[in-house]
């Protein structure tokens, strides 16, 4: 028992703990058992490759370091300060990896994290999504993916420069950050552009939470007061509505994200101007630019390939449908998106819709469409007829309506 008076003890770190341990195992082994033991720990630590007995060595004179510290110190020395002397005198220190725990989790933290944001870095991400997608296959579960960038971001650095851009940077990952669920997961994974990953989340979900989002960042940056229309752009994907693959569901994501950022495809411009057409642009909005269909064809509006066809053939192909069956199409159905449904067809008097929910239709309803060569349309839709679908779902069709 130590004495009432004596200095209390050193707590030792769970390293030198383990060390201490160590020693004392070891000296209940044989030899040949020892030095079998110490080549292999000191390849693990040091990355050297000694022979039993120079790993033998080294081990002893560890010890006797150890001794002659606590005696020349006058207290107890850890065995890991003589090791690493040891290690260090002898020109084999070529790998630290003996190290307190929290320099290590350290270490581990900043290999995943991105170092202006403090978000999760690509690399993670990429490590992450695949565990994640495995398990909601496992479980069968859906999962999210929503890919963000600065709207005109080039345009931040070029007019403020960089270090203005990497505040905007900095309140993009606060922002996101703010809002997730503790089972949610955001990454930065190139300049501007971050990613979310939402296990057991739907499109319905993701979409809201998306949009929240970027309100909420403009609503951070506004008393910045920019000259620069800066927004939060999103694409979304959804396991396994838009695809099975990780490969699948990023380029999905891309693309959505692209329509929403750039408006129309270049090469579909003109197809999508013909197919439908607002007479006037959208007003400039924090919200995704959402068009409005107007009830009844006006003259000025093309049919689709109008520019292709003869002026006979105009009015029979004024009501030409393009099928969207074999693409990602979708709508967001209701002001709230109470749910989604899958876009079959679009013509130019309205839409054909698939859904398991068709008693949730009302015969007038708003939805937001997602399609292809469109940015996402906002439409006033009335049914006109239903049908069988494929795979037990029903077929919707619907006129537009103001």
């Amino acid at each position: 028992m130590p004495n009432a008076g004596a200095p209390n003890p050193p707590r030792w770190s769970a390293e030198d703990s383990f060390l201490e341990l160590l020693i004392d195992t070891l000296d209940n082994l044989d030899g040949p058992a020892r030095g079998q033991f110490l080549q292999r720990f000191f390849r693990s630590i040091a990355q050297v490759d000694l022979d039993e007995t120079q790993s033998l060595n080294l081990w002893e004179q560890a010890l006797i370091r150890k001794r002659e510290l606590s005696d020349s110190l006058g207290k107890r020395v850890a065995f890991q300060a003589a090791l690493l002397d040891v290690l260090a005198s002898a020109n084999l220190l070529r790998l630290p990896v003996l190290m307190e725990y929290e320099e290590l989790r350290k270490l581990q933290i900043n290999a995943a994290t991105d170092p202006l944001t403090g978000l999760y870095n690509r690399r993670f991400f990429d490590d992450f999504f695949d565990k994640e997608l495995n398990r909601s296959v496992r479980y069968t579960h859906r999962l999210a993916l929503v890919v963000f960038d600065l709207h005109r971001f080039k345009e931040v650095n070029d007019r403020y420069g960089h270090p203005q851009g990497d505040l905007l940077l900095q309140m993009a990952a606060s922002t996101l950050r703010k809002s997730l669920r503790t089972s949610d997961y955001a990454f930065r994974i190139g300049g501007d552009e971050f990613a979310l990953l939402l296990p057991q989340s739907d499109p319905e979900q993701a979409a809201a939470l998306s949009r929240r989002l970027r309100a909420a960042y403009a609503a951070a940056i506004e008393p910045l007061m920019m000259g620069v229309p800066l927004a939060l752009d999103f694409g979304l994907a959804v396991y396994p509505d838009d695809g099975e693959l990780k490969e699948v569901l990023i380029r999905v994501a891309d693309e959505r994200l692209y329509q929403l950022k750039n408006g129309v495809l270049p090469s579909q411009r003109a197809r999508a101007a013909a197919a439908v057409a607002p007479t006037a642009a959208p007003k400039p909005s924090p919200e995704p630019q959402v068009q409005e269909i107007p009830a009844a064809p006006k003259p000025a509006m093309e049919p689709l390939a109008a520019a292709a066809a003869a002026p006979k053939e105009s009015n029979r192909r004024r009501w030409e449908r393009v099928s969207l069956a074999k693409t990602h199409a979708y709508a967001l159905i209701g002001e709230g998106v109470e749910f989604t449904a899958r876009v079959i067809d679009l013509g130019y008097g309205g839409v054909a819709l698939e859904t398991n929910r068709p008693g949730d239709l009302a015969q007038d309803f708003n939805a937001v469409l997602h399609v292809p060569i469109l940015p996402p349309v906002r439409v006033n839709l009335r049914r006109v007829y239903q049908g069988p679908g494929i795979a037990g779902a029903t077929r919707i069709g619907c006129s537009f309506v103001t």
